[in-house]
């Protein structure tokens, strides 16, 4: 399976050749760097590590220098494993670009939400609010939580009041709109996870397969 990691930089809209507008969000993968090799013979499974982004070597913990040190390539800011097919393909030092993904593939997006604090079960779960008028007094309330007599207690899973978003949260056969090599750009057809400079996880959708 093909993936990269990438940085969102927000959205914007492209024109096709047809003349109709599409809205994109667009992505910076910047190239990533293969940090380790593992095979079914040697570690059980197959995958690679990626590294990605540049960060000053005085803010790398001393294990995890050591692990790019042994590699032989500089450190890096993000470390994730992708699962492959054939991890042979791939050697250590050997440089992953945009150029992964070409224009028409269809990839999932993965990525942290934005957090929205405490909120209501209006906004978290899209619940209906009571009557404004006619003397009620019920207006943005959660209602019911169950019956006092039987079973006298909460379900597990009850849609309460509580934290909202920032949570992992993947985005399915999004289509890739455009490559740009010259800027490592990817413009991405719809909305991604995460805040802008929010990290993302690309990834090769089993829908390139049909």
């Amino acid at each position: 399976m093909k993936g990269i990691l990438g940085k969102k930089i927000g959205m914007t809209q492209v024109f096709k050749e047809d003349g109709s507008l599409v809205p994109v969000s667009v992505i910076e993968a910047t190239p990533m760097v293969v940090v380790q090799v593992k095979t079914m013979d040697t570690d059980g499974y197959e995958a690679i590590q990626i590294g990605f982004g540049d960060i000053k070597e005085s803010k790398v913990k001393k294990p995890i220098k050591g692990h790019y040190d042994k590699a032989g390539v500089d450190s890096k800011r993000n470390l994730v494993e992708f699962r492959v097919e054939n991890a042979s393909e791939y050697k250590v030092g050997q440089v992953i670009s945009v150029d992964t993904f070409k224009e028409g593939d269809f990839i999932n997006v993965t990525g942290i939400s934005k957090g929205k604090g405490t909120q209501g079960t209006i906004k978290r779960y899209n619940q209906s609010r009571g009557p404004k008028t006619h003397g009620s007094k019920f207006h943005r309330a959660a209602g019911s939580l169950g019956s006092s007599a039987s079973p006298s207690r909460v379900f597990k899973g009850m849609h309460m009041a509580g934290r909202m978003g920032n949570e992992q949260v993947t985005v399915k056969n999004l289509q890739v709109v455009r490559v740009d090599m010259d800027r490592n750009l990817l413009l991405v057809k719809g909305a991604v996870p995460g805040p802008k400079k929010g990290i993302i996880t690309i990834k090769e959708s089993v829908k390139n397969g049909r």
